[in-house]
């Protein structure tokens, strides 16, 4: 886990699921997921949309080239846990690539981050939408 997540997920888990800097005033969480490879657990501070009662992630990894790892753990997982403020929760993933679900979330989610405008100018790529429904 690089430094800064390191920090950000400290400064998260200190101040009951509010962190500064970059993402101050975003809604973040902290995604829970598998490594499928390393079998290994791996907490991934990241920015979301809120849908109803679910949680909408995009894994545009700052516009890199390469899907980030964390989009194919939670695909190939059943459910996946985060925390959201002092919640732990877990949700069934989708992972929307098109069709009306996607029409309908990634114009909200680049009201709501702008900065994935200047991400999908670095790639050619279509950044994947994440959905996360709370189960039970």
């Amino acid at each position: 886990m690089s430094d800064v997540n390191s920090q950000v997920i400290e400064e998260f888990r200190a101040n009951r699921g509010i962190v500064g800097g970059h993402f101050e005033g975003a809604h973040v969480l902290l995604l829970h997921t598998v490594g499928r490879r390393t079998g290994k657990e791996i907490v991934k501070p990241l920015v979301y949309l809120p849908d109803g009662d679910g949680f909408v992630l995009v894994g545009s990894a700052g516009g890199a080239e390469k899907e980030p790892v964390w989009v194919a753990n939670v695909d190939a997982m059943v459910e996946v846990t985060v925390e959201v403020g002092e919640r732990t929760v877990t949700t069934k993933p989708t992972v929307p690539r098109d069709g009306p679900e996607r029409a309908r979330l990634y114009p909200r989610y680049v009201e709501y981050w702008p900065d994935l405008l200047q991400y999908q100018t670095r790639t050619e790529r279509a950044f994947p939408l994440i959905r996360l429904e709370p189960v039970g």
